[in-house]
């Protein structure tokens, strides 16, 4: 129960990052939390809708294994490597800070999916 909690976790935090791209971007606290100016947000706001999709489907992907009964261990593994590596990703080419935000709950989310033997 503890790895499904953990994935859901993780999924609400990247629809959280997807209301933040997608809707907050060129907001007053959208600039603050992401450091920009009005205008870098407006001159970026398509490339942040972009990501803000993208992790919308990571989020849609790490629901649709916790709704899965026939194989959803492994959707979930499979999405949540991909956060991982997306995290990974972005703390090197982004900020240092993505690596504790996104990479490692779900890299713990992903070791608790593994370990958990009752999750067929």
């Amino acid at each position: 129960m503890i790895a499904k909690i953990s994935v859901a976790a993780v999924a609400v935090l990247h629809m959280l990052f997807m209301y933040l791209e997608s809707i907050l971007w060129c907001k007053p606290a959208g600039c603050r939390i992401f450091a920009m100016s009005e205008k870098q947000a407006r001159e970026t706001a398509v490339l942040a809708a972009n990501l803000g999709l993208y992790n919308g489907f990571l989020a849609a992907g790490l629901v649709w294994g916790l709704l899965n009964d026939a194989c959803g261990r492994q959707i979930c593994a499979f999405f949540l490597g991909c956060v991982v590596i997306a995290g990974i990703f972005g703390s090197v080419t982004a900020r240092r800070s993505i690596l504790w935000l996104q990479a490692l709950p779900a890299a713990v989310a992903l070791l608790l999916v593994l370990l958990e033997a009752g999750w067929q």
